[in-house]
């Protein structure tokens, strides 16, 4: 159940937030600026690549690093493919993953590395047989770890993870906001220098404005009838969030979200993008979880059982409404099933500062129903 009055209480809040989710979302533009400082300070800026990689290949533990090959590959486009190298393993623990280059890779590939850990052994193996294929390795991973030594011998480079002094208190949640910010910019600086996107340093500092900007509005000191976060957490919390995505950029960042939920909140949700998510979700919502599937039951215990479990829509868009799209068809069918639905739309801007403001508007999100739920 969630404690709803628990929003509106910043210092509940902070006492709940033993794995400091809330502070990362909140420090989400800080981490950006000190990764894009540590990228330069690297050699990043000092580049001079010869061409694009044929491929990029992202090895990296949990959904942090899932993420980041989901959002690089999108805003890569066709130019160079993005693949994210799955780890094996009997566990998800760094001693028992494993990973390993396809027999392809070679001298004119490119691999990244992001890991919040830097002790997984095969990780170090696997920057070892990089270099011994000729590929060109980078990894963004904390400093003085064994990873660190392997890219050193194997002539990579470390950008050294932008941490935080409450990283060390608990351990990181893989989806938490300051893990993935940390990660991510840095291979945004990256392959902007190869040619593969475009984050120039001025980009990345308006994305760092833009996080601000969300963390003023969606902050714990904001009570919840004026606080997009508060709201959406507040709606999700009886509700099976359907994410339905409409845009280039919303497409990760939806699945982002649904990640999130399962991994900080512990709340199961189906993500889908436009139009395509009309066809595939509309038995979903004429079936059993439609809001008017279960008429209220005049003998159910109200005290101790709880409400039936039903859909909600939320509707990502990183474009404005105008033009062609499947938001009125969506909107459309939702309430055809008396089906609530919420919406994001970020502001006027960049791609990469509208895809910022959709991912941290819904990490908060996700983090306050963690919180509440006491998850």
């Amino acid at each position: 159940m969630l404690d709803e009055s628990l929003l509106d209480t910043p210092e509940g809040l902070a006492e709940a937030d033993r794995r400091g989710l809330l502070r990362g979302a909140a420090e989400a533009g800080a981490r950006v600026r000190t990764a894009a400082r540590h990228a330069a300070e690297a050699g990043v800026g000092d580049l001079k690549p010869d061409g694009r990689p044929r491929s990029v290949l992202i090895a990296g533990p949990g959904a942090a690093a899932t993420h980041t090959a989901d959002l690089l590959g999108t805003l890569a486009g066709p130019g160079s493919p993005v693949i994210r190298l799955a780890p094996t393993g009997v566990a998800p623990v760094a001693g028992a993953l494993r990973w390993e280059l396809p027999g392809w890779a070679g001298s004119v590939d490119l691999l990244l590395i992001a890991t919040p850990d830097g002790t997984e052994p095969s990780l170090s193996l696997l920057a070892e047989q990089a270099y011994r294929r000729g590929c060109s390795v980078v990894a963004v991973a904390p400093a003085r770890t064994p990873l660190a030594e392997a890219l050193a011998a194997a002539h990579g480079l470390l950008v050294p993870m932008a941490t935080a002094p409450y990283d060390q208190e608990e351990p990181l949640a893989a989806s938490s906001p300051g893990v993935f910010w940390a990660l991510f910019t840095p291979l945004l600086a990256l392959l902007d220098r190869i040619g593969l996107v475009n984050a120039p340093p001025d980009a990345l500092e308006k994305v760092a404005d833009r996080l601000d900007g969300v963390a003023e509005r969606c902050g714990p000191a904001i009570a919840t009838y004026s606080n997009p976060a508060k709201t959406l957490a507040a709606e999700l919390a009886d509700a099976l969030p359907v994410v339905w995505t409409e845009g280039t950029s919303a497409g990760p960042a939806g699945r982002r979200f649904a990640a999130a939920l399962a991994e900080l909140a512990g709340r199961p949700a189906l993500v889908a993008e436009l139009p395509e998510a009309l066809a595939a979700h509309s038995a979903l919502l004429a079936g059993p979880l439609a809001a008017s599937a279960d008429p209220d039951d005049f003998f159910r215990d109200r005290v101790e059982e709880p409400p039936a479990l039903h859909a909600r829509v939320v509707l990502l868009r990183d474009r404005p409404i105008g033009g062609i799209s499947a938001a009125p068809a969506a909107r459309d069918l939702a309430l055809s099933h008396d089906t609530p639905i919420s919406e994001l739309e970020p502001e006027e801007g960049g791609e990469l500062e509208t895809l910022a403001e959709l991912i941290a508007v819904t990490d908060f999100a996700a983090v306050y129903l963690a919180l509440a739920s006491g998850a």
